[in-house]
């Protein structure tokens, strides 16, 4: 099994130091991996800045001309009250972003069975018209398109168990029957979207699925979620491609959020993911890197998803279950409404 492995020093370079998705998230990732002696084991790619016509297939032409007038000044820009640029921040976008198109390049062109890009910064919230969220470039949606255009893959599932719903990616796919978004994650919270009636529209009426539930929900949720609505609506879809938006922001020590995922969880939800694609893709898989801001938990999270990638069964768990380990809420309600929405 060959798993190609991308990532770019240049991504420490747009950094604002007391901002939460700072250059040392990606510092943290990087010391666990080399730490373990992981990067032995990878296939390494190059990357190269995904170009205007790459970016311009999820994004509006405002969307990239904003970033381009940040480029030509000279000092930090406040796109909203979450989300800063620096004049070299579209550079490191433009990598980031290619960087997903090279694993995805890697998969689909048979160099590797499967991929793992360490990129900032991160995507899932940047709409089609607008940078939020800490995010500039939509790099999952860009690698999306990208498969689609010049590998002529039909269908594209794209999975997000970041603690905050994908609002950007449910945007540029929500009205497209060829991409399937599934999202699960905290609810009510940041950004505010991601109901359970938010389905898709037009052609792409029941290709947006969003499992939205309540702070405090831990690993028998996250399974249970999985094996009962995940799996069925991607049975169901039979993609040709999986991507995965894997944020750390809903282990149970993450300052900006209340979810009681523990390391231990979060890889059972990776070994998911590859068994889905085991079975309905040929295991064509990329995991791409969105949040995630307790430094200790973001690094072994990585550290376990490329373990898994390789064929290890080692489980780093530092932290342990969370205060609430066990809970499991009122999940089962959650389930039974996706269910009956989706026709599952």
């Amino acid at each position: 099994m060959a798993t190609a492995y991308v990532s770019h020093s240049s991504f420490t370079e747009h950094d604002f130091p007391r901002h939460p998705e700072h250059a040392g998230r990606i510092k943290a990732v990087w010391e666990q991996l080399s730490e373990q002696r992981l990067l032995d084991h990878f296939d390494r790619l190059s990357t190269t800045p995904a170009s205007d016509e790459q970016i311009l297939a999820a994004h509006s032409r405002a969307h990239l001309d904003r970033l381009i007038a940040v480029a030509q000044g000279d000092r930090i820009t406040r796109l909203d009250q979450d989300t800063y640029a620096l004049p070299q921040s579209l550079d490191v976008a433009r990598l980031a972003a290619g960087a997903v198109v090279s694993a995805v390049d890697a998969v689909l062109n048979g160099k590797a069975d499967n991929a793992l890009a360490i990129v900032r910064p991160p995507g899932h919230h940047a709409t089609a018209e607008w940078q939020m969220g800490f995010c500039l470039l939509n790099n999952i949606a860009i690698a999306a398109r990208h498969a689609q255009a010049q590998h002529n893959c039909g269908k594209v599932l794209i999975i997000d168990y970041d603690v905050h719903h994908g609002n950007g990616t449910q945007d540029i796919f929500y009205a497209d029957p060829s991409v399937l978004f599934i999202s699960i994650h905290q609810s009510p919270f940041y950004p505010g979207t991601g109901a359970l009636n938010e389905t898709g529209t037009g052609a792409g009426t029941g290709y947006t699925l969003n499992v939205p539930i309540a702070g405090g929900h831990g690993d028998d949720s996250y399974a249970r979620l999985f094996a009962e609505v995940v799996w069925p609506a991607a049975e169901r879809f039979a993609p040709d491609l999986l991507l995965v938006s894997a944020g750390f922001d809903a282990h149970w020590v993450d300052p900006l959020a209340q979810m009681q995922l523990s390391l231990t969880g979060y890889d059972g939800l990776a070994r998911e993911c590859l068994r889905l694609a085991e079975r309905l893709c040929g295991g064509k898989i990329v995991f791409v890197m969105e949040g995630g801001y307790d430094l200790q938990a973001l690094a072994h999270g990585w550290r376990n998803i490329a373990r898994a990638l390789l064929g290890g069964d080692e489980v780093s768990d530092p932290y342990g279950e969370g205060p609430a380990a066990g809970s499991s809420r009122d999940i089962g309600r959650v389930i039974d409404e996706a269910k009956r929405i989706h026709d599952l």
